[in-house]
């Protein structure tokens, strides 16, 4: 089992920066990515940002491509995602995802943490 918790989110203004961790437990030596998801109301959850665990590796959805930044630190098994530049559209509830080495797809996710962006 891995537990992911969340934190970080909170009110902004339309081109402030928020920085969002997800703090890791249990299992965490089978991790192989990472990511970051969003789900604004009335919309379908889309991915926003992913980090291969061991290589650093990083992909991210092209509307946050040169405004956000995932990163990691292993040895407090944190994962972390810079917001710069925020956008109203960025207004969702923000989820941590764990992809476990040998799972078809991500089985581990957090609570989530809401984002609002205000214009």
């Amino acid at each position: 089992q891995v537990q992911l918790v969340e934190s970080g989110g909170g009110l902004v203004q339309a081109g402030g920066s928020l920085r969002l961790s997800c703090a890791a437990s249990g299992r965490t030596g089978n991790i192989y990515v990472m990511a970051w998801f969003r789900q604004a109301p009335g919309k379908e959850r889309e991915s926003v940002a992913t980090i291969n665990w061991s290589t650093s590796s990083t992909y991210y959805t092209d509307s946050v491509k040169g405004r956000f930044t995932i990163s990691r630190d292993n040895a407090k098994n944190t994962v972390y995602l810079q917001m710069n530049s925020l956008k109203p559209e960025d207004t969702a509830v923000y989820y941590c995802a764990a992809y476990r080495i040998g799972a078809y797809d991500y089985d581990y996710w957090g609570r989530g943490t809401q984002v609002t962006v205000s214009s």
